[in-house]
């Protein structure tokens, strides 16, 4: 029977069976690949530790109550109300002391004893925690009013693949373990829990499904052999060689090489589930329509989603790098020595994985989509064409752009 609403097409129970029957050929090796590379590449053994407290020093909550910069030594240009009840001096860089006013919440470390400044207090950073677990509150609170179950279903999923990222992949990484089975079973294992979590199992979610896990391994692949043949490094990033001294056994490559895999991961799975969901009410609108007709359709929505997503990657880098791209800017180099030089030529090849991961995945998950709603075509219920001879008055209008009832 026809849909509305956004509900399914009718796809007979026969049918229905048969491609769930191919989905779970196809999808269930794959999450025991998953299940069976988790086991093989699990960590095993303490996990390096940084210890960021010097001993006999702690940590305390401040609050600025007085900034002098025009007093005669740093030691005296700030003062802080220590846990709410004591006022003490606080030693602060020269670089964050035009940033601070009375009011400002900062985190102060006690060295345990007075130094030669006079203070045994030293400025260590902001303290954030408030206004970031509003934003938090106020994030979760909106999706959940918006989006409703279906958000709340998100927000576990989102938790879920963090919780699998702390507890697999990065142990996994600073135990040396090959990055591409590692970056490809941490994405695959997020998406078996993310999409099915957040959509429902239905025929809909397995097509989105099985369109993300195959770019997911075109973009792994796509990451080993351009970190390969690239010579991308990772040791441009400023933390690259903090992370290699606490962690000795840590590939700095690796981590770059999984650290593309898990950038375009949210895209991916937003534009198959998207262009899934676009094959379907393209079909429920339209169910006569050729499979021809449906994958144009549906490609011309996807050719939207891939201009789309692509500019949202590339701003997205930008964004996050856009010291970097300043000082770029500010070379007298040229513009291509420039984008294949260290650190921005990691920024670059990380968009073009992913984007070439993305635009794989449409194509392939529309004609998924295609194949399993075309699947009922010939059994659905028929569907009576009015003519012309049938309607006079509306003889006109039906040759233009001809309707479609019910039988």
């Amino acid at each position: 029977m026809h849909s509305h609403g956004g509900t399914a097409p009718h796809v007979p129970r026969r049918l229905r069976r048969r491609a769930t029957l191919v989905f779970v050929a196809v999808l269930v090796p794959m999450a025991v690949a998953t299940v069976l590379g988790a086991v093989r590449l699990w960590p095993h053994g303490e996990t390096p530790t940084i210890q960021t407290d010097a001993p006999g020093s702690s940590m305390h909550a401040g609050v600025v109550t007085r900034v002098d910069p025009g007093a005669s030594d740093q030691v005296h240009q700030l003062q802080a109300r220590i846990d709410g009840h004591r006022t003490a001096w606080v030693n602060v860089p020269p670089e964050y002391l035009p940033e601070l006013s009375p009011g400002d919440r900062i985190q102060v470390i006690d060295i345990g004893e007075v130094g030669p400044e006079g203070t045994p207090y030293v400025f260590v950073d902001y303290e954030r925690g408030p206004p970031l677990a509003a934003l938090a509150v106020g994030f979760v609170v909106l999706v959940v009013v918006v989006a409703r179950w279906r958000g709340l279903a998100a927000l576990v999923g989102l938790v879920v693949s963090l919780g699998v990222i702390g507890v697999f992949t990065l142990p996994a990484l600073l135990h040396g373990k090959p990055p591409a089975p590692v970056a490809l079973v941490t994405a695959s294992a997020i998406m078996f829990v993310v999409l099915y979590l957040a959509h429902g199992v239905s025929l809909r979610t397995s097509t989105a499904l099985l369109g993300t896990l195959v770019g997911l391994v075109a973009t792994t692949a796509l990451a080993a052999w351009a970190s390969g043949a690239a010579q991308l490094t990772g040791l441009s990033d400023e933390y690259a060689l903090d992370l290699m001294s606490a962690a000795p056994e840590v590939r700095i490559r690796a981590v770059l090489l999984c650290g593309m895999v898990l950038a375009g991961l949210g895209v991916l799975n937003d534009v198959t589930i998207t262009q899934a969901s676009a094959v379907w009410e393209l079909h429920a609108s339209a169910p006569d329509a050729t499979g021809r007709t449906l994958f144009g359709r549906s490609m011309r929505i996807g050719r939207d989603h891939i201009a789309s997503t692509v500019y949202t990657m590339v701003f997205a880098y930008v964004g996050a790098t856009l010291p970097l791209v300043m000082l770029v800017t500010m070379s007298d180099r040229t513009l291509l020595a420039s984008l294949t030089n260290g650190e921005l030529a990691e920024e670059v090849a990380r968009t073009l994985v992913g984007s070439i991961g993305l635009v794989l995945a449409i194509p392939l998950t529309t004609l998924v989509a295609v194949l399993v709603v075309r699947s009922g075509r010939d059994h659905a219920p028929r569907r009576a064409v009015v003519t012309a001879d049938q309607v006079p008055a509306e003889a006109e209008e039906v040759a233009a752009d001809p309707v479609s009832v019910r039988a």
